[in-house]
Protein backbone atom coordinates (compact mmCIF):
# COMPACT_ATOMS: atom_id res chain seq x y z
CA UNK A 1 0.00 0.00 0.00
CA UNK A 2 1.13 3.52 -0.75
CA UNK A 3 -1.02 6.55 -0.01
CA UNK A 4 -0.66 10.27 0.65
CA UNK A 5 -3.01 12.22 2.90
CA UNK A 6 -3.09 15.59 4.65
CA UNK A 7 -2.16 15.39 8.33
CA UNK A 8 -5.29 17.16 9.59
CA UNK A 9 -7.61 14.94 7.53
CA UNK A 10 -5.84 11.79 8.70
CA UNK A 11 -5.85 12.88 12.35
CA UNK A 12 -9.55 13.76 12.29
CA UNK A 13 -10.41 10.31 10.98
CA UNK A 14 -8.14 8.55 13.45
CA UNK A 15 -9.94 10.37 16.27
CA UNK A 16 -13.24 9.00 14.98
CA UNK A 17 -12.20 5.33 14.84
CA UNK A 18 -10.29 5.44 18.14
CA UNK A 19 -13.68 5.39 19.86
CA UNK A 20 -14.09 1.67 19.22
CA UNK A 21 -10.51 0.55 19.88
CA UNK A 22 -10.54 -1.53 23.10
CA UNK A 23 -8.08 -0.67 25.86
CA UNK A 24 -7.87 -4.31 26.93
CA UNK A 25 -8.48 -7.37 24.79
CA UNK A 26 -7.38 -10.98 24.40
CA UNK A 27 -7.08 -10.40 20.63
CA UNK A 28 -4.11 -8.07 20.05
CA UNK A 29 -5.20 -7.20 16.50
CA UNK A 30 -8.28 -5.44 17.93
CA UNK A 31 -5.90 -2.87 19.46
CA UNK A 32 -5.10 -1.85 15.89
CA UNK A 33 -6.64 0.50 13.35
CA UNK A 34 -7.12 -1.06 9.93
CA UNK A 35 -5.91 1.06 7.00
CA UNK A 36 -7.54 0.02 3.73
CA UNK A 37 -6.98 1.45 0.25
CA UNK A 38 -8.93 -0.14 -2.59
CA UNK A 39 -11.29 0.70 -5.45
CA UNK A 40 -13.70 2.20 -2.90
CA UNK A 41 -11.10 4.67 -1.65
CA UNK A 42 -9.04 5.03 1.53
CA UNK A 43 -10.72 4.17 4.84
CA UNK A 44 -9.89 3.57 8.50
CA UNK A 45 -11.66 0.84 10.48
CA UNK A 46 -11.75 -0.17 14.16
CA UNK A 47 -13.70 -2.95 15.85
CA UNK A 48 -13.93 -4.21 19.44
CA UNK A 49 -16.49 -6.86 18.38
CA UNK A 50 -19.26 -4.97 20.21
CA UNK A 51 -18.87 -1.66 18.41
CA UNK A 52 -17.23 -1.04 15.05
CA UNK A 53 -16.52 2.17 13.13
CA UNK A 54 -15.54 2.69 9.50
CA UNK A 55 -14.78 6.14 8.14
CA UNK A 56 -16.22 7.21 4.84
CA UNK A 57 -13.97 7.70 1.82
CA UNK A 58 -11.05 9.79 3.09
CA UNK A 59 -9.57 12.39 0.77
CA UNK A 60 -6.22 10.84 -0.16
CA UNK A 61 -3.99 10.05 -3.12
CA UNK A 62 -3.92 6.26 -3.54
CA UNK A 63 -0.67 5.37 -5.33
CA UNK A 64 -0.90 1.66 -4.57
CA UNK A 65 -3.82 -0.28 -3.08
CA UNK A 66 -3.35 -2.36 0.03
CA UNK A 67 -4.28 -3.12 3.62
CA UNK A 68 -2.50 -3.11 6.98
CA UNK A 69 -3.38 -3.08 10.69
CA UNK A 70 -1.37 -0.64 12.83
CA UNK A 71 -1.31 -0.44 16.63
CA UNK A 72 -3.78 2.37 17.32
CA UNK A 73 -1.99 4.34 20.03
CA UNK A 74 1.38 4.27 18.26
CA UNK A 75 -0.21 5.25 14.94
CA UNK A 76 -2.14 8.11 16.55
CA UNK A 77 0.90 9.41 18.45
CA UNK A 78 3.06 9.31 15.31
CA UNK A 79 0.55 11.17 13.13
CA UNK A 80 -0.12 13.72 15.88
CA UNK A 81 3.61 14.45 16.21
CA UNK A 82 4.21 14.85 12.46
CA UNK A 83 4.76 18.27 10.83
CA UNK A 84 1.78 19.77 9.01
CA UNK A 85 1.28 18.87 5.38
CA UNK A 86 1.17 15.68 3.31
CA UNK A 87 1.92 12.39 5.04
CA UNK A 88 2.88 9.34 3.01
CA UNK A 89 2.24 5.80 4.26
CA UNK A 90 4.01 2.95 2.47
CA UNK A 91 3.54 -0.72 3.40
CA UNK A 92 5.60 -3.62 2.02
CA UNK A 93 4.67 -7.29 1.68
CA UNK A 94 5.87 -8.00 5.25
CA UNK A 95 3.65 -5.21 6.68
CA UNK A 96 6.63 -3.00 7.44
CA UNK A 97 5.12 0.49 7.36
CA UNK A 98 7.01 3.71 6.61
CA UNK A 99 5.25 6.90 7.68
CA UNK A 100 6.95 9.96 6.25
CA UNK A 101 6.52 13.72 6.05
CA UNK A 102 9.42 15.71 4.61
CA UNK A 103 12.54 14.78 6.60
CA UNK A 104 10.54 13.14 9.40
CA UNK A 105 10.18 9.37 9.08
CA UNK A 106 8.96 6.46 11.21
CA UNK A 107 9.24 2.76 10.40
CA UNK A 108 6.92 0.42 12.34
CA UNK A 109 5.81 -3.19 11.95
CA UNK A 110 2.14 -3.64 11.16
CA UNK A 111 -0.02 -6.74 11.18
CA UNK A 112 -1.74 -8.59 8.36
CA UNK A 113 -4.88 -6.54 7.64
CA UNK A 114 -6.66 -9.59 6.20
CA UNK A 115 -6.86 -10.98 9.77
CA UNK A 116 -8.71 -7.93 11.08
CA UNK A 117 -12.39 -8.78 11.86
CA UNK A 118 -14.90 -7.23 9.48
CA UNK A 119 -17.78 -5.12 10.77
CA UNK A 120 -21.09 -6.88 11.30
CA UNK A 121 -23.45 -6.47 8.37
CA UNK A 122 -26.77 -4.69 8.65
CA UNK A 123 -28.84 -4.74 5.47
CA UNK A 124 -30.16 -1.31 4.52
CA UNK A 125 -33.76 -2.40 4.07
CA UNK A 126 -35.63 0.11 6.23
CA UNK A 127 -34.00 3.52 6.66
CA UNK A 128 -34.91 5.85 9.53
CA UNK A 129 -33.61 9.39 9.04
CA UNK A 130 -33.42 11.89 11.90
CA UNK A 131 -31.84 15.30 12.41
CA UNK A 132 -28.44 14.56 13.99
CA UNK A 133 -28.47 17.67 16.19
CA UNK A 134 -31.83 16.67 17.68
CA UNK A 135 -30.77 13.04 18.05
CA UNK A 136 -27.57 14.07 19.82
CA UNK A 137 -29.51 16.23 22.28
CA UNK A 138 -32.04 13.49 22.98
CA UNK A 139 -29.26 11.11 23.99
CA UNK A 140 -27.60 13.77 26.13
CA UNK A 141 -30.91 14.56 27.81
CA UNK A 142 -31.56 10.93 28.86
CA UNK A 143 -28.28 9.03 29.17
CA UNK A 144 -27.72 9.94 32.83
CA UNK A 145 -30.63 7.64 33.73
CA UNK A 146 -29.05 4.50 32.23
CA UNK A 147 -28.54 1.74 34.80
CA UNK A 148 -25.06 0.49 35.73
CA UNK A 149 -26.50 -2.69 37.27
CA UNK A 150 -25.11 -5.56 35.20
CA UNK A 151 -27.66 -7.95 36.71
CA UNK A 152 -30.24 -6.25 34.46
CA UNK A 153 -28.28 -5.94 31.19
CA UNK A 154 -31.19 -4.56 29.13
CA UNK A 155 -31.33 -1.46 31.37
CA UNK A 156 -27.64 -0.70 30.74
CA UNK A 157 -28.75 0.70 27.40
CA UNK A 158 -31.41 3.05 26.07
CA UNK A 159 -34.60 2.15 24.27
CA UNK A 160 -34.86 3.69 20.81
CA UNK A 161 -38.46 3.37 19.72
CA UNK A 162 -40.11 4.41 16.46
CA UNK A 163 -43.82 4.60 17.07
CA UNK A 164 -46.73 6.40 15.42
CA UNK A 165 -44.66 9.13 13.81
CA UNK A 166 -42.34 9.72 16.77
CA UNK A 167 -38.84 8.62 17.70
CA UNK A 168 -38.66 8.03 21.47
CA UNK A 169 -35.56 7.52 23.61
CA UNK A 170 -35.99 6.09 27.12
CA UNK A 171 -33.53 5.33 29.95
CA UNK A 172 -34.37 3.61 33.26
CA UNK A 173 -32.06 2.91 36.21
CA UNK A 174 -34.54 1.73 38.87
CA UNK A 175 -34.70 5.12 40.59
CA UNK A 176 -35.82 7.29 37.67
CA UNK A 177 -37.04 7.25 34.09
CA UNK A 178 -35.99 9.73 31.41
CA UNK A 179 -38.12 10.09 28.27
CA UNK A 180 -37.58 12.25 25.18
CA UNK A 181 -39.36 12.20 21.83
CA UNK A 182 -39.24 13.99 18.50
CA UNK A 183 -41.61 13.91 15.56
CA UNK A 184 -40.44 12.02 12.48
CA UNK A 185 -42.04 10.80 9.26
CA UNK A 186 -45.29 8.92 9.76
CA UNK A 187 -44.22 6.66 6.89
CA UNK A 188 -41.57 4.99 9.08
CA UNK A 189 -42.44 1.51 10.31
CA UNK A 190 -42.79 1.00 14.06
CA UNK A 191 -39.67 -0.54 15.62
CA UNK A 192 -37.81 -0.72 18.91
CA UNK A 193 -34.26 -1.65 19.88
CA UNK A 194 -32.11 -1.28 23.00
CA UNK A 195 -28.69 0.25 22.31
CA UNK A 196 -25.78 -0.05 24.80
CA UNK A 197 -24.95 3.15 26.66
CA UNK A 198 -21.32 2.89 25.51
CA UNK A 199 -22.42 3.12 21.88
CA UNK A 200 -24.57 6.17 22.50
CA UNK A 201 -21.84 7.86 24.55
CA UNK A 202 -19.47 7.46 21.61
CA UNK A 203 -21.83 8.47 18.84
CA UNK A 204 -22.72 11.80 20.47
CA UNK A 205 -19.01 12.66 20.20
CA UNK A 206 -19.20 12.14 16.44
CA UNK A 207 -22.67 13.46 15.55
CA UNK A 208 -22.44 16.95 14.01
CA UNK A 209 -24.24 19.90 15.60
CA UNK A 210 -25.27 21.42 12.28
CA UNK A 211 -28.97 22.19 12.25
CA UNK A 212 -29.44 20.64 8.78
CA UNK A 213 -27.35 17.48 9.25
CA UNK A 214 -28.98 14.05 9.45
CA UNK A 215 -28.14 10.52 10.55
CA UNK A 216 -29.62 7.34 9.09
CA UNK A 217 -30.49 4.39 11.34
CA UNK A 218 -30.83 0.78 10.20
CA UNK A 219 -31.74 -2.18 12.43
CA UNK A 220 -31.72 -5.93 12.30
CA UNK A 221 -32.34 -8.44 15.07
CA UNK A 222 -28.88 -8.12 16.60
CA UNK A 223 -27.27 -4.89 15.40
CA UNK A 224 -27.88 -1.21 14.70
CA UNK A 225 -26.11 0.77 11.99
CA UNK A 226 -25.63 4.53 12.25
CA UNK A 227 -24.78 6.15 8.92
CA UNK A 228 -23.21 9.62 9.04
CA UNK A 229 -21.46 11.69 6.40
CA UNK A 230 -18.09 11.03 8.09
CA UNK A 231 -18.44 7.35 8.98
CA UNK A 232 -20.63 4.38 9.75
CA UNK A 233 -20.93 2.86 13.22
CA UNK A 234 -22.21 -0.67 13.84
CA UNK A 235 -23.15 -1.76 17.34
CA UNK A 236 -24.63 -4.88 18.85
CA UNK A 237 -28.03 -4.52 20.50
CA UNK A 238 -28.94 -5.59 24.03
CA UNK A 239 -31.16 -8.64 24.46
CA UNK A 240 -34.20 -8.71 26.67
CA UNK A 241 -37.52 -6.93 27.03
CA UNK A 242 -37.34 -3.29 28.08
CA UNK A 243 -39.70 -2.16 30.84
CA UNK A 244 -43.13 -0.93 29.77
CA UNK A 245 -42.35 2.67 30.61
CA UNK A 246 -45.69 4.05 29.39
CA UNK A 247 -47.49 2.40 32.30
CA UNK A 248 -45.18 4.18 34.77
CA UNK A 249 -46.05 7.69 33.59
CA UNK A 250 -49.46 8.06 35.18
CA UNK A 251 -51.62 11.13 34.65
CA UNK A 252 -52.99 10.87 38.21
CA UNK A 253 -51.89 13.38 40.85
CA UNK A 254 -53.04 14.88 44.12
CA UNK A 255 -50.53 17.72 44.03
CA UNK A 256 -49.31 19.61 40.99
CA UNK A 257 -47.03 22.64 40.89
CA UNK A 258 -45.81 24.95 38.15
CA UNK A 259 -42.39 26.37 38.89
CA UNK A 260 -39.56 28.32 37.26
CA UNK A 261 -37.04 25.68 36.24
CA UNK A 262 -33.89 27.74 36.85
CA UNK A 263 -35.10 28.96 40.25
CA UNK A 264 -35.70 25.37 41.35
CA UNK A 265 -32.42 24.14 39.88
CA UNK A 266 -30.37 26.87 41.57
CA UNK A 267 -32.11 26.27 44.89
CA UNK A 268 -31.43 22.53 44.78
CA UNK A 269 -27.77 23.11 43.94
CA UNK A 270 -27.46 25.50 46.89
CA UNK A 271 -29.14 22.97 49.18
CA UNK A 272 -26.56 20.39 48.06
CA UNK A 273 -23.61 22.57 49.05
CA UNK A 274 -23.66 21.39 52.66
CA UNK A 275 -23.62 17.74 51.60
CA UNK A 276 -20.21 16.10 51.44
CA UNK A 277 -21.28 12.76 49.97
CA UNK A 278 -21.74 13.61 46.30
CA UNK A 279 -25.20 15.17 46.70
CA UNK A 280 -26.75 11.97 48.09
CA UNK A 281 -28.05 13.65 51.25
CA UNK A 282 -31.81 14.12 50.83
CA UNK A 283 -33.39 17.49 50.22
CA UNK A 284 -36.87 17.96 51.60
CA UNK A 285 -39.58 19.71 49.60
CA UNK A 286 -42.46 21.10 51.60
CA UNK A 287 -45.53 22.45 49.82
CA UNK A 288 -47.63 24.41 52.33
CA UNK A 289 -49.67 26.78 50.26
CA UNK A 290 -50.26 27.94 46.70
CA UNK A 291 -47.34 30.36 46.67
CA UNK A 292 -44.21 28.78 48.13
CA UNK A 293 -42.19 25.59 47.94
CA UNK A 294 -39.86 25.27 50.93
CA UNK A 295 -36.57 23.49 50.19
CA UNK A 296 -34.50 22.34 53.17
CA UNK A 297 -31.39 20.27 53.73
CA UNK A 298 -30.06 19.02 57.06
CA UNK A 299 -26.62 17.42 57.37
CA UNK A 300 -23.88 17.09 59.97
CA UNK A 301 -22.27 20.18 58.41
CA UNK A 302 -25.31 22.41 58.76
CA UNK A 303 -28.73 23.24 57.38
CA UNK A 304 -30.16 25.20 54.47
CA UNK A 305 -33.57 26.80 53.97
CA UNK A 306 -35.03 28.41 50.88
CA UNK A 307 -38.43 29.36 49.51
CA UNK A 308 -39.32 29.26 45.80
CA UNK A 309 -42.51 30.68 44.29
CA UNK A 310 -44.93 28.11 42.84
CA UNK A 311 -48.41 27.88 41.37
CA UNK A 312 -50.13 25.05 43.27
CA UNK A 313 -53.01 22.85 42.20
CA UNK A 314 -54.25 20.35 44.79
CA UNK A 315 -53.04 19.44 48.28
CA UNK A 316 -49.95 20.31 50.29
CA UNK A 317 -47.17 17.73 50.55
CA UNK A 318 -43.87 16.87 52.25
CA UNK A 319 -41.49 14.77 50.16
CA UNK A 320 -37.71 14.15 49.93
CA UNK A 321 -35.39 13.33 47.02
CA UNK A 322 -31.79 12.64 46.18
CA UNK A 323 -31.09 16.13 44.79
CA UNK A 324 -28.72 14.75 42.15
CA UNK A 325 -31.63 13.10 40.34
CA UNK A 326 -33.69 16.29 40.27
CA UNK A 327 -30.69 18.43 39.26
CA UNK A 328 -29.68 16.20 36.34
CA UNK A 329 -33.19 16.29 34.89
CA UNK A 330 -33.67 20.03 35.36
CA UNK A 331 -30.29 20.81 33.76
CA UNK A 332 -31.24 19.27 30.41
CA UNK A 333 -34.74 20.73 30.20
CA UNK A 334 -34.86 23.87 28.08
CA UNK A 335 -38.30 25.20 29.03
CA UNK A 336 -38.50 28.21 31.34
CA UNK A 337 -41.38 26.75 33.38
CA UNK A 338 -42.03 23.10 34.27
CA UNK A 339 -44.86 21.14 35.83
CA UNK A 340 -44.22 18.64 38.65
CA UNK A 341 -46.89 16.11 39.66
CA UNK A 342 -47.06 14.23 42.98
CA UNK A 343 -49.44 11.59 44.35
CA UNK A 344 -48.07 10.86 47.85
CA UNK A 345 -44.81 11.40 49.74
CA UNK A 346 -43.76 7.85 48.84
CA UNK A 347 -44.80 7.91 45.17
CA UNK A 348 -42.61 9.08 42.26
CA UNK A 349 -42.89 12.64 41.00
CA UNK A 350 -43.16 13.38 37.30
CA UNK A 351 -41.53 16.44 35.75
CA UNK A 352 -43.14 17.51 32.47
CA UNK A 353 -43.45 20.45 30.16
CA UNK A 354 -46.47 22.69 30.72
CA UNK A 355 -47.39 22.71 27.04
CA UNK A 356 -44.72 20.32 25.83
CA UNK A 357 -45.20 16.54 25.64
CA UNK A 358 -41.73 15.89 24.22
CA UNK A 359 -40.10 15.15 27.58
CA UNK A 360 -40.99 13.48 30.88
CA UNK A 361 -38.82 12.60 33.89
CA UNK A 362 -39.97 10.30 36.69
CA UNK A 363 -38.02 10.28 39.97
CA UNK A 364 -38.52 8.09 43.04
CA UNK A 365 -38.55 9.87 46.42
CA UNK A 366 -36.67 8.99 49.60
CA UNK A 367 -38.36 8.12 52.87
CA UNK A 368 -38.44 11.07 55.25
CA UNK A 369 -37.16 10.43 58.77
CA UNK A 370 -39.22 12.76 60.87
Amino acid sequence: MNIKCKKDILLNNINIVLKSVPSRTTLPILECILLKADKNGFRLISNDLELGIETSNIEADIIEKGIVALEAKIFYDIIKSMPEGDISIEVDEKNVTIIKNGKTQFKILGQNGEEFPTLNTVEKEEKYTINSHIFKNMIRQTKFSVSTDESKPVLTGELIEIKEGYLNIVAIDGFRVSFRRTQISKDFKNAEVVVPAKTLNEIIKILPDKEDSTVNLYFNENYILFELDSCIMVSRLLDGEFLKYEQIFTEDYNTKIKIDRLNLLNSLERASLISKDNKKTPVKLEIKNDENLVITSNTEFGTSYEEVYIDLEGEGLNIAFNPKYLIEALKVIEDEMVSIQFITSLSPCIIKGINNEDYKYLILPLKINE
